[in-house]
């Protein structure tokens, strides 16, 4: 796929991208053993785990958890009235949609003490291992997940054809939580709505975004400020992963909409 050449022209010194269609690896671009730090594209594996919890019966997601009045589900949707970073809430749960690492956090903590044992553990026997992934949680369940391209494909498959989870739970996982709250998109600015699932963000009809324009309103995914994203839009059966070593940045908001609507256009 000629369109993947398109990360040898921007400024990061090293990327790797790769696409996928219904689970299957189509191309790649770039170093396939090289570790990064995925930042905030750690959430959906996150997510995932406390899914699987949620269907062992280890955890509930309307269980209590966070601020007062808030549950697991407020937590992985962004809706706990949690801040940005830090675990005091700066809102009433429900009201807005506040971006917060400090929510997963929670989260980890939640399962982990659900579970009696530790998250990064969990995470490694509910997610990683099963899925063949070599990643590990490094530090935060919001933004400290290291691993390669080839890891971060394995996690696209899985959110594309879910094996570790009923297919029921991920169709919820991917719609509209708490419908209606608005809230700021980091990095790209207010959205009315702004809506999530759990653990991932929805395109919808957000504009400016980080995806492209040919991306349906179906996509969902995330993208981390160490320069890493991934996207999957059900209509056409495409996922996209990206790796860099370059923080997001407004060459990011440049880059990442071309290269989704030059992979995209290679499916019409």
């Amino acid at each position: 796929m000629d369109a993947l050449r398109k990360v040898e022209g921007w400024p990061a010194e090293t990327v790797a991208a790769g696409v996928l269609r219904d689970g299957e690896e189509v191309a790649a671009h770039g170093p396939r053993e090289r570790v990064f730090r995925w930042a905030s594209v750690t959430k959906p594996a996150t997510a995932l785990a406390a899914l699987v919890a949620a269907e062992e019966g280890v955890v509930d997601l309307d269980q209590p958890a966070g601020p007062p009045g808030s549950t697991l589900r407020h937590l992985l949707a962004h809706a706990s009235g949690l801040p940005f970073e830090g675990w005091t809430p700066i809102a009433e749960p429900g009201r807005r949609r506040i971006y917060s690492n400090g929510g997963f956090e929670v989260t980890a903590e939640t399962v982990a003490a659900a579970a009696e044992m530790p998250f990064g553990e969990y995470l490694a026997e509910a997610v990683l291992q099963p899925l063949g992934m070599q990643a590990e949680l490094r530090g935060s369940a919001g933004s400290e997940m290291h691993g390669t391209l080839d890891d971060l494909l394995r996690l696209a498959a899985e959110l594309q054809r879910p094996r570790l989870i009923a297919p029921e739970t991920w169709a919820e996982a991917t719609s509209v939580q708490f419908p209606g709250l608005d809230g700021v998109l980091p990095d790209i600015g207010r959205m009315s709505p702004n809506d999530w699932g759990l653990g991932v963000e929805l395109r919808d009809e957000k504009s400016p975004h980080w995806t492209g324009t040919r991306n349906s309103p179906r996509t969902f995914g995330h993208f981390g400020g160490s320069g890493t994203f991934l996207w999957v839009d059900p209509e056409p059966g495409v996922a996209l992963a990206c790796l860099t070593d370059l923080d997001f940045g407004p060459w990011a908001l440049e880059a990442w909409p071309r290269l989704s609507d030059a992979v995209l256009a290679g499916f019409t």
